[in-house]
């Protein structure tokens, strides 16, 4: 089995060698059947992974509402391609260069493991099982490749509006079959990062600040958009539907119980049951938090709540909760998630300072607030250090900041990737794809 026991503490496999079917029954709650714990963990996987799933509808949703209407089909494009794309080169190369099983080429750092994922045979028989006292290997791919999957949906809102498409995808084949795998196996994988204790449950770094420090590569080598940053000044570019980046929101906020409920990693005890259940509460409490901090800064600051400010203090909240959904009170994990909605509320004008254009808020959410989460496990898990946290997440940041700005300006000087400034104007959907999401509102 890929995932052993890396994601979570409470995750312990709990196959008791020697006890079969044959046996009198299990104590219930205590000594759970191997072929239960089997059924259970897989499942907990496969109901996980549809959920996580779900979430590139949210993404697709959110990207959709929050860009013009002149770049929706664009969005939408990308995100199916993006999500096509991680499924068949994490196949290919990332599954087996995330987990080496014990087998590294470089110790603690590079698989030793390469070549495409492999599952079980059909029909397969317990006493020929991967790994008979946890899980089906196939659960594991499945729902680990929703995770990589998310990873590339993060860069793709930040970097809407004016990035080519060609290139943006390559760039999600590099991401998603070496950037994110190399750096996820240093934790999830066993490799360095975990044996020297970092915790990161269901991935605020792992998944979330790597997909924001690729897009924050890509933001600034690509540029802002046209007309964004003029005089001095930052002119808003309102998006086209904001009932969709409402829905999108919602959607993915459903999408979480999976992420970090599914990084239980195990639901074949009463334990793991009832924690699965304490992480769906804490992450909800969380994404409620960030909504709610936000709301009430935006009134504060502006005078008026901000719409937009909002969906992403909700979103801030979920990635801040990620790194460790299990161990804070209800009440600790609202405040988690509080902090991430305020960090986004203040992140989001400091970025147009800099002159960073990151059409969704996607750096704010991912990168800022997956920071604050991983430094936040140290407030509520005593096995945590702060120092270990601090430096993973400088290790993860600075590899995949050099690794993603590497790729974007070898793309750059070899293809482009930028549209031209006519395109630009009049949108990518008629420039780069010929198709329009809303032909009865153009111009005409």
């Amino acid at each position: 089995m890929k995932l052993l026991n890396t994601l979570a503490p409470a995750a312990a496999l709990v196959a008791l060698p020697g006890l079969g079917l044959a046996q009198e029954g299990p104590t219930p709650g205590v000594n759970p059947s191997t072929d239960s714990v089997f059924i259970f963990n897989s499942l907990l996987f496969l109901i996980g992974g549809f959920l996580v799933f779900w979430m590139a509808a949210g993404f697709a949703m959110l990207e959709a509402g929050l860009v013009r209407s002149k770049n929706v089909t664009m969005q939408l494009t990308k995100n199916m391609a993006l999500f096509s794309l991680a499924a068949i080169f994490y196949y290919l190369i990332g599954y087996n260069l995330m987990y080496p099983l014990g087998t590294w080429m470089v110790e603690g750092v590079l698989s030793g493991v390469w070549g495409p994922g492999v599952l079980e045979a059909v029909g397969v028989t317990a006493d020929a099982a991967d790994d008979y006292g946890y899980a089906s290997t196939g659960s594991d791919f499945f729902f680990q490749l929703m995770f990589c999957a998310a990873t590339a949906s993060i860069v793709s809102g930040a970097l809407a509006e004016r990035i080519r498409l060609w290139p943006f995808l390559i760039f999600v084949i590099v991401l998603t079959a070496v950037i994110y795998p190399l750096q996820a196996s240093w934790k999830w994988g066993g490799g360095f990062l975990d044996e020297m204790g970092f915790l990161d449950f269901a991935g605020s770094t792992v998944v979330h600040s790597v997909g924001g420090w690729a897009a924050l590569a890509g933001a600034l080598i690509l540029g802002p958009r046209i007309g964004k940053y003029k005089d001095g000044k930052v002119n808003p570019m309102p998006g086209s539907n904001l009932a969709l980046a409402t829905l999108g929101t919602f959607i993915l906020w459903m999408g979480w119980f999976g992420f970090n409920g599914g990084s239980q990693l195990a639901m074949g005890t009463v334990g793991d049951v009832a924690d699965v259940s304490r992480i769906f509460a804490n992450t909800n409490a969380a994404a409620a938090g960030g909504a709610v901090a936000a709301l009430i800064l935006t009134q504060i600051m502006y005078k008026k709540p901000d719409l937009t400010m909002i969906l992403n203090g909700a979103l801030a909240g979920l990635v801040s909760i990620t790194a460790e959904p299990l161990t804070p009170t209800l009440g600790s994990a609202t405040l988690i998630g509080a902090v991430g909605g305020v960090i986004v509320v203040f992140a989001v004008p400091f970025l147009d300072k800099l002159k960073i254009d990151d059409v969704v808020g996607a750096i704010p959410v991912h990168l800022f607030a997956g920071i604050w989460g991983t430094i936040a496990v140290v407030l509520t898990n005593p096995d945590a250090s702060f120092g270990v946290q601090i430096y993973s997440i400088f290790v993860v940041g600075i590899f995949t900041l050099v690794a993603s700005g590497v790729m974007w300006f070898i793309l750059k000087a070899t293809m482009g990737i930028r549209v031209e400034e006519e395109s630009e104007i009049n949108g990518l959907d008629t420039s780069e794809l010929g198709m329009e999401a809303y032909p009865d509102f153009s111009k005409g």
